[in-house]
């Protein structure tokens, strides 16, 4: 009977060691090619005076419809769900570290910052993010937001500023020499106007220049084969974590946009999320809810993104709360203005987990090509 135990014990033990070992992601360094959307816009009272994007507007799906209210923050969060840290001040040192380790620890190794010029409490956040960005072996690129007068005169100001303040910190993302910057809402401005920044020959290129980068911009509609063919932007990202939103969200399509990339010579950069909802803010917009189904929508979307043999991913999103498209943990919390949404059944940091798991997958999709 004794032997038979030992019998017993040793298949458990290597059951247990097969089972781990092939359903852990691999212990890595954060991945350079995986870009994750960060939204340094947060604030509270505590450290800011006041509750920034907690409280929020309830937005009105027209200009005719009544006031709708807003929300106020604290414990009555702009968000349907809640997020583990609280309300919590993207200026607050402790709680960027954590966030920080968070992607750390999930391999993504590009935090992509909003940028809204000086119209946006993050401008403040940004020094502290690269150092603790830095410590973590993180890399921090920019996502320049459609603000008031946004022209491709202006991005190349933006280009400007931005190298020069933060250029030089080792934290800042360079590829093959060159920073990155992904244009939120591009086609608001026509292929012909980012053909003066874009094309070697325009009137404000920044091509051969000390402001040379890779612009990456965002690709909606069908049909947008010739706007970035003749505009000059560097490549095409989808952003949208709801499936089939757009065309450019939608994974049907890309295969197609991969194989059109490579003959383009472009870089194509699909975005994948664990799902949507933001009826907080924006009540009337069920049609976009897109359910986490306990994890699944996010594994279908990340396999998306690697079967189509892009060499990126993109990550929308790590914090934007008020579209529900966080992987930042999130628990349970009722209170009475709202019963918030979690994770359950699965734990609070599953996604942050989850994604590192995909990120080991796309690293030996690469290496299998």
């Amino acid at each position: 009977m004794k032997g038979l135990s030992i019998i017993k014990t040793s298949l458990l033990i290597t059951c247990l060691v097969f089972f781990y070992t092939t359903n852990k992601a691999s212990v890595g360094k954060p991945d350079n090619k995986v870009f994750c959307f960060y939204y340094n816009w947060y604030g509270n009272e505590k450290l800011d005076g006041k509750e920034v994007h907690w409280a929020h507007p309830v937005m009105k799906q027209s200009a005719k419809d009544k006031d709708l209210g807003s929300i106020p923050g604290k414990n009555n969060l702009a968000s349907n769900f809640f997020p583990q840290l609280k309300n919590y001040s993207s200026n607050d040192p402790q709680v960027v570290a954590k966030h920080m380790k968070m992607m750390a620890d999930a391999r993504i190794g590009v935090v992509v910052l909003t940028w809204w010029r000086n119209m946006d409490l993050g401008l403040k956040s940004i020094p502290l993010i690269l150092d603790e960005a830095n410590k973590k072996g993180l890399k921090v690129s920019f996502h320049l937001e459609p603000y008031g007068g946004r022209s491709a005169k202006s991005v190349r100001d933006d280009i400007q500023e931005i190298l020069k303040l933060y250029g030089k910190h080792p934290a800042f993302y360079r590829n093959n020499g060159k920073p990155w910057f992904f244009i939120y809402d591009s086609y608001l401005t026509g292929f012909e106007e980012w053909t003066s920044l874009l094309k070697p020959d325009g009137k404000i290129s920044i091509r051969n220049t000390p402001l040379d980068v890779v612009m990456i911009g965002l690709w909606v509609k069908k049909g947008e084969e010739e706007f970035f063919e003749k505009s000059g932007f560097d490549g095409f990202y989808t952003y949208f974590g709801a499936t089939n939103f757009t065309y450019g969200s939608s994974p049907g399509n890309w295969n197609y946009m991969q194989n059109w990339a490579t003959k383009h010579d472009k870089i194509f950069i699909p975005c994948v999320g664990p799902g949507y909802i933001d009826t907080r803010v924006r009540p009337w917009n069920a049609v976009t809810i897109r359910d986490r189904n306990n994890g699944k929508y996010y594994d279908n979307m990340f396999g998306d993104a690697i079967r189509s043999k892009a060499s990126y991913v993109g990550i929308t999103s790590f914090n934007e709360w008020h579209e529900g498209t966080q992987i930042e943990p999130a628990v349970p919390f009722k209170d009475p203005g709202f019963n918030y949404l979690d994770y359950s059944p699965l734990a609070p940091d599953y996604y942050l987990k989850r994604t590192a798991y995909w990120v080991d997958q796309l690293a030996k999709s690469r290496k299998a090509k």
